[in-house]
């Protein structure tokens, strides 16, 4: 318990310290905001700071922070180490500049961020990488959502005999219909309608199933792995088998330090922020918040992998919803039960429908289409729906097809997250005087200093994780974890030495 303490009280030094940093080097100003000056009662609507702050925390945290750091917590004290570095360093570093360059670019979404600054092929492969990695978000947090309601609330089982499925399939897949005409509305409606007014209340919920988690913690003391016990993977003991630590647990807890998922949701919300000074907490801030979410079921889990957890609350599984439900019912009672799992099932839902609404606004902007009016929302909403729908049908059909959309969307996620970062180096480059402009006079206002080293570190560590993943994971080339150092370490200094030769060589 001593490194869950620990790494608690580093998190939030991190927020305190770490993200002045970082807002120091941005240099928020005080022009007006794109809410401001593009309000179109739909996507672009102010909003007060801490309602965008609870908004932005329930949209980037799904069930990430939650089974992420169960499943991540089978590594051992590890997990915390890489959801308090990650969240520091990159992942709240990570959406604090995708929400601000959102910001200072008129609202932008991320493939024409990307575009902007790497060119008009990148946007365009940007657009298809980030719409796939939203749809398969969509159908996952269809999916996922439906599977706990199924077990919660199993209607419908008078029409098993008529599908030919069991009740409990039955029961699940009404769920999915019922989730995924939610999405629909949610994602149509302007973002006050909906979002504005309940996700703050599902942020609640979410935030007191995590402080009611943490005083069980300090109530029960469990001797849980610590740091100094050694920082190998404790997989084998809990079922986890042939998973190295590097690079797979910097896949599976994405959520809890850091994702590229939240590069997507970081502009919907910029799209509703009046003031820049306000970018500090809602998206630096968020992240933390999150980074805590997950250091709490990581604790939790090693409490219950680890030390008698699992028989005392009568679970007869380590599967990540069972240590959810089982947990949460023997810890918090009636009452703090039901607002858990409320918040475990309202997470990956809200999730799902801005990861579409995301995807709608994505291909509005590439098509300069205004959202003001409902057919426009309707023509671009429709496809990707059909979309989503052969995804799904492919999910529920086969049995093992939320686990290899699971896996795909893992890889997906944090390479997004490597665009996003390598999206940041460029930026503070022209800012702080690195890049090679054709107007100098660009940049004499600012001091010459390598603060792009800030996003650059975590880009190329990143990097080295999402290459090194492709190469010994299943869904890729599968080959011996023997070369997993000499593939990560390669990455690494590979591509850091190909920014400096590239940033040598370009003009803007």
């Amino acid at each position: 318990m001593y490194s869950f303490l620990i790494s608690l009280v580093v998190l939030i030094l991190g927020y305190i310290f770490y993200s002045r940093i970082i807002e120091h080097v941005f240099r928020p100003s005080g022009a007006p905001t794109p809410a401001m000056t593009k309000a179109d009662g739909v996507d672009y609507v102010p909003m007060p700071a801490w309602k965008i702050f609870m908004i932005q925390f329930l949209n980037i945290a799904g069930t990430g922070p939650i089974f992420g750091a169960i499943m991540g917590a089978k590594f051992g004290p590890s997990s915390f180490l890489w959801i308090v570095l990650g969240s520091i360093f990159a992942g709240a570093v990570h959406d604090y500049f995708s929400g601000m360059l959102s910001l200072r670019h008129g609202g932008y979404t991320m493939p024409d961020i990307i575009g902007h600054y790497f060119g008009k092929i990148i946007r365009t492969i940007m657009l298809v990488f980030s719409m796939v990695l939203l749809l398969l978000v969509g159908a996952v947090f269809v999916y996922s959502p439906a599977q706990i309601l199924g077990d919660l609330v199993p209607f419908g089982s008078n029409l098993s005999g008529y599908l030919n499925m069991d009740p409990q399939s039955t029961a699940i897949m009404l769920w999915v219909i019922i989730v995924f005409l939610y999405y629909i509305i949610a994602t149509l409606l302007p973002i006050d309608k909906i979002i504005g007014k309940i996700y703050p209340l599902f942020a609640f919920a979410l935030l007191f199933m995590a402080a009611g988690l943490c005083v069980g913690l300090f109530i029960k003391w469990p001797s849980i792995p610590e740091f100094w016990d050694g920082l190998q993977n404790r997989g084998p003991e809990v079922g986890l088998k042939n998973q190295p630590i590097f690079p797979c647990l910097f896949i599976t807890i994405a959520c809890g330090a850091i994702s590229g998922f939240h590069s997507t949701q970081s502009p919907l919300m910029a799209r509703c922020v009046k003031d820049e000074k306000y970018g500090r907490p809602i998206f630096y801030g968020a992240m933390i918040t999150e980074g805590i979410v997950a250091l709490i079921w990581a604790a939790v889990s090693s409490y219950f992998f680890f030390d008698g957890g699992m028989q005392e609350v009568g679970a007869p599984n380590g599967s990540a919803p069972m240590v959810v439900n089982y947990v949460s019912k023997s810890w918090l009672g009636v009452v703090g039960g039901i607002l858990a799992i409320l918040g475990v099932v309202a997470a990956p839902i809200t999730s799902g429908d801005t990861a579409f609404r995301s995807a709608r606004v994505i291909m509005a902007d590439f098509f300069h289409l205004s959202q003001k009016k409902k057919m426009n929302r309707l023509y671009i909403a429709i496809p990707l729906f059909a979309l989503a729908t052969l995804l799904l049908w492919y999910n529920v059909a086969d049995e093992d097809g939320f686990n290899v959309i699971w896996r795909y969307f893992g890889w997906a996620n944090q390479a997004l997250a490597c665009f996003t970062l390598w999206t940041a180096t460029d930026y503070l480059s022209r800012k702080y005087g690195y890049a090679k402009l054709l107007d100098p006079e660009k940049v004499v206002a600012t001091p010459k200093r390598p603060y792009y080293l800030l996003t650059m570190i975590p880009a190329c560590f990143m990097t080295a994780v999402c290459v090194t993943y492709i190469f010994v994971a299943e869904i890729g080339f599968n080959i011996s974890n023997d070369y997993i150092p000499y593939i990560g370490v390669a990455t690494f200094v590979l591509s850091f030495v190909l920014h400096y030769i590239i940033r040598g060589k370009r003009t803007w």
